[in-house]
């Protein structure tokens, strides 16, 4: 009797189980194959820069990241600032969203196109210096780009501070007004 009661009170669970969903994934779906980084490639890029008004900052540059090499002038530094705003789940080349208000600067005419692999993803980026935002994007990759601002190629990236120089008030020797006279006797009224 006590079987048949175990029996009973075990009878919707084991119902439950022998209806489980017959899709329910017990283990992640495969990676397919243009989802998996071409390891034996690397990152590939072909950047065009164009009116940077930089000695040697225009041409055309092939680049490869992991390891680092082609024919860009500082391959290392460059992959280094491709990393730096690499950020999982963002578009690293992704253009300045539409609607955004940026400041009324023009930063010059250079241009410079970025084709290629980046993070497995295929690139196609257009870079400008129109306005506050477009400047901001452009020199986030540096030197992936030019610095335009510093006059200085991709080849030679330009070394900052760390620290913000101090400087002190130059204090100028100033005349001092001239002594007024001294007071006089007072005059006596007349009579």
């Amino acid at each position: 009797m006590t079987a048949v009661a175990s029996l009973v009170v075990l009878a919707p669970f084991a119902a439950a189980s022998a209806h489980a969903s017959p899709s329910a994934p017990l283990a992640p779906p495969p990676v397919r194959d243009e989802d998996r980084p071409d390891y034996a490639r690397g990152d590939q890029l072909l950047v065009t820069v164009r009116d940077s008004g930089v000695p040697g900052g225009d041409g055309v540059y092939q680049l490869s990241c992991h390891p680092g090499g082609g024919s860009h002038p500082h391959a290392d530094a460059a992959c280094a600032a491709l990393d730096r705003n690499s950020i999982w789940g963002r578009d690293a080349f992704a253009p300045v969203p539409e609607g955004s208000v940026c400041t009324l600067q023009y930063g010059g005419p250079a241009t410079a196109h970025v084709t290629g692999r980046w993070a497995g993803r295929p690139v196609d980026a257009t870079f400008g210096r129109a306005n506050g935002c477009e400047i901001e994007r452009w020199n986030r990759f540096v030197p992936l780009l030019p610095d335009v601002t510093a006059g200085r190629p991709a080849s030679q990236p330009e070394s900052r501070p760390a620290t913000r120089p101090t400087t002190r008030p130059v204090l100028l020797p100033v005349p001092l007004p001239a002594p007024l006279p001294e007071p006089g006797p007072e005059p006596r009224p007349a009579g």
